[in-house]
């Protein structure tokens, strides 16, 4: 019972944020303007990079335009904390604005965690790692499996795992992915390779502009000389069938594997005769 319930609260969540805000919202939530200054940061905003010519393009359009949807926050005791919408927050600052449109909501640290991750993952304002995060934290949150999340948020299932699986990735790959020098798909096919590999590749990315087809080609071939050095270097095996033939004829029997040949002795007398054989 306790997952259907958690089912059905991600559920409301996962709406368009108007109506998550009706499913989740309490009488007494309201629209108001209230002082920039006031406002914290949400300290669960799963967002970390935030691309400055795109928030002064949102600055730009929040002076001409206005803000056209509230953020969303909660009351503290000395103002109010951020659960939704760093974003306009952050672009209002910049248009130097006092005041902003806000919807302040009766909230725990869990609503407001859940808040800005269903929201930054409906705008799509997540880079690759961030988004790996925030399914994480939905997974944990919720209880829930890849699949159950795949089928609640109307990803698909292999987006969720590939994604997830990007924080493999060693932190200097990741950071590479965050400040966009390589692509997404540049980054899922180096997951598997060590920190040396991968550094090297991303490098040879960003020098030579490598595509995703030719990265794939290149790991290929990486991989196809590791195994080649690795059989050179195998230890050699021998064919020893006309030695024991050999020593069968003078009347010595023996047993043999790949790399090693073993003669049995009858008694001290049979072990010297062999070896009086050796001094012929």
């Amino acid at each position: 019972m306790k997952s259907q319930k958690l089912g059905r609260g991600l559920g409301a969540l996962l709406g368009e944020i108007d109506e998550a805000y009706e499913n989740e919202v309490s009488q007494k939530d309201s629209i108001v303007e209230i002082p920039l200054k006031d406002i914290r940061p949400n300290p669960f905003q799963p967002r970390k990079h935030f691309e400055e010519s795109s928030l002064y393009e949102l600055s730009e359009s929040i002076k001409n335009d206005g803000l056209l949807q509230p953020i969303v926050v909660t009351e503290d005791v000395d103002g109010y904390v951020l659960i939704a919408g760093e974003r306009r927050l952050r672009a209002s600052k910049l248009a130097k604005l006092k005041t902003i449109r806000a919807i302040i909501l009766n909230s725990d640290d869990q609503k407001m965690r859940q808040f800005a991750l269903i929201e930054n993952i409906q705008r799509d304002e997540l880079n690759s790692i961030e988004l790996a995060h925030a399914y994480g934290e939905l997974i944990k949150l919720h209880s829930i499996t890849q699949e159950e999340l795949s089928t609640r948020i109307h990803k698909s299932r292999t987006h969720i795992t590939n994604t997830i699986r990007l924080l493999q990735l060693s932190q200097k790959t990741q950071r590479a992915l965050i400040e966009k020098k390589i692509s997404t798909g540049h980054a899922k096919v180096l997951v598997g390779l060590d920190e040396k590999q991968q550094q090297l590749i991303v490098n040879s990315i960003i020098g030579q502009k490598l595509s995703v087809r030719e990265v794939e080609a290149t790991i290929k071939s990486m991989k196809n000389s590791k195994t080649e050095g690795a059989e050179k270097t195998a230890a050699p095996s021998y064919d020893f069938k006309e030695i024991k033939e050999k020593l069968l004829e003078l009347g010595f029997s023996s047993k043999s594997s790949s790399k090693s040949l073993t003669i049995d002795f009858d008694d001290k007398d049979h072990l010297e005769e062999f070896l009086s054989l050796l001094d012929k």
